[in-house]
């Protein structure tokens, strides 16, 4: 598979893409947005803002610098054309895997997490998701449309079935949405309580982590397009990203929702950045 060259990457993100085993790229869909939006310019946004972000991380012990990672960019998707992009993102996806390497994503809303996980399953028929969030993402249609950021996680459950998606730190909802995950997925209200329990259960299973940062609360990460007030710190992400070591088969991950022109001081992008950091390093304890 061959890239247009990136200036502009992520910190030290610029080895050669045979060479390496995470491949980071940023997907700048913003179509299906039903309040504020903006999320299409987070991946250059966490770019630039990455250059005060040091490259060691010191709650995983390890840094960027040792690792071989490629930044491929902002894939070029057609603009207000849903499924078009979708297709793009899917194949990219799907490239990434061919190739054994390990997908990074970078929102955009959140349903571009729908095409990787359809490319994620094709390959993993046991796949799992640990879904952080403030939001259910679980109705079958919003808006009159069956793909938005806000059926997303609906969508992954008509490829994984049953009980196969795990979520933490909701907070916001249709009523039916919460009702409807009683039978069909682990949903866990307000905060991440029975997270460690949940990666006990399913840690040799392959699994793909997406993580919207509108769960942690607005006071931390103003700068997101449906802000929920009762979210969580970001020193409770990082223990939640420090549990994920103990799965022994993470086979991707994203985070989403940033709308970096929501937060004039950039302190968002800043969280973002930081947050991308321990996920690519949380990936490469997988090679």
């Amino acid at each position: 598979m061959s890239f247009n060259k990136v200036d502009l990457s992520f910190q030290s993100c610029k080895s050669n893409y045979d060479e390496s085993d995470v491949v980071l790229f940023s997907a700048p869909l913003d179509t299906t947005t039903s309040y504020r939006p903006g999320t299409r310019f987070a991946g250059n946004a966490i770019r630039v803002e990455s250059i005060g972000i040091e490259w060691y991380s010191p709650y995983l012990d390890m840094d960027l610098k040792d690792h071989p990672t490629v930044d491929i960019g902002d894939l070029d998707l057609p603009m207000g054309d849903v499924e078009s992009a979708l297709d793009v993102i899917y194949y990219t996806a799907k490239d990434i895997l061919e190739a054994k390497k390990l997908p990074m994503m970078v929102g955009g809303e959140h349903l571009v997490t729908y095409p990787v996980i359809k490319a994620m399953f094709e390959q993993n028929k046991d796949l799992c998701i640990i879904h952080l969030d403030a939001h259910t993402d679980l109705r079958d249609e919003f808006l009159g449309r069956a793909l938005s950021h806000a059926t997303v996680l609906r969508r992954c459950h008509d490829l994984l079935g049953d009980n196969r998606i795990f979520q933490f730190g909701i907070r916001s909802g249709d009523k039916h949405e919460f009702e409807w995950a009683k039978t069909h997925t682990q949903l866990r209200k307000f905060d991440l309580v029975g997270l460690e329990d949940a990666i006990e259960q399913i840690k040799d299973r392959p699994v793909y982590i997406t993580i919207d940062l509108d769960v942690l609360d607005p006071s931390i990460f103003p700068g997101t397009g449906t802000p929920e007030p009762g979210g969580i710190t970001y020193k409770e992400l990082l223990g939640a990203i420090q549990a994920f070591t103990k799965l022994n088969n993470v086979v991707g991950a994203d985070i989403v929702e940033l709308a970096p022109m929501l937060d004039a001081s950039n302190v968002s992008t800043v969280v973002a950045a930081k947050t991308l950091r321990e996920m690519i390093l949380l990936l490469h304890r997988q090679k």
